[in-house]
């Protein structure tokens, strides 16, 4: 499979404006060749489903973060104006989540990216494994309802506490951020690669 750069990942998002997880996907599948990236996103749909989507959100910044050169990050956070974009402090927090996706590896951007499916299959575990422990039925909802906080913190990047600040959530570094610019400020994606794995983005 074509190793796929950050600086390509960049480029085909600034000329298409979608999301960067379809970005990594047209890469791999032309083996790096931009304009063909471009032509697979086209024939799938892709390129004019989210065409006015991202010229919606063409301001804000790409943070990026590697770590020993195994595991790569790049995180799009998204502002209503290009000043906010070209603020220091907002760029520093676009590499601290990119610092804090390569750590912590989260799966989605938020609770409302859990697929149903996937949702209902961990309950089903969690509900079977305390049924198997004895647990009273008329608390395992309750218990299975906590369960799933936990696995929200797992694998949800705006429930995760901060890997620099563990009483602090991603989610209040973005609400800091709003306050301090005083526009509405957003992770709209993000992909985090692994030397030698396939894929390890949401």
């Amino acid at each position: 499979m074509e190793k796929v750069s950050f600086e390509d990942l960049i480029k085909l998002r600034k000329k298409t404006g979608i999301g960067l997880k379809d970005c990594k996907e047209a890469i791999e599948e032309s083996k790096g060749d931009i304009e063909k990236a471009i032509e697979i996103l086209r024939k799938k749909g892709i390129l004019k489903a989210q065409k006015r989507a991202g010229k919606e959100a063409k301001n804000g910044f790409i943070g990026s973060y590697v770590h020993n050169g195994q595991i790569g990050v790049l995180v799009e956070l998204a502002s209503e104006t290009d000043f906010v974009g070209r603020d220091e402090k907002f760029r520093e927090l676009a590499h601290n989540l990119a610092l804090h996706i390569a750590a912590e590896a989260p799966i989605y951007i938020s609770r409302d990216d859990v697929p149903e499916d996937t949702l209902e299959k961990e309950k089903e575990i969690f509900r079977a494994n305390l049924i198997k422990e004895g647990k009273p039925e008329k608390i395992i909802d309750k218990i299975v309802s906590g369960q799933i906080n936990k696995y929200y913190e797992e694998v949800c990047l705006l429930d995760q506490p901060f890997v620099k600040d563990e009483k602090k959530k991603i989610k209040d570094l973005i609400d800091e951020a709003v306050a301090l610019f005083g526009e509405k400020i957003e992770i709209q994606d993000f992909v985090r690669m692994v030397l030698g794995e396939e894929e390890e983005d949401k």
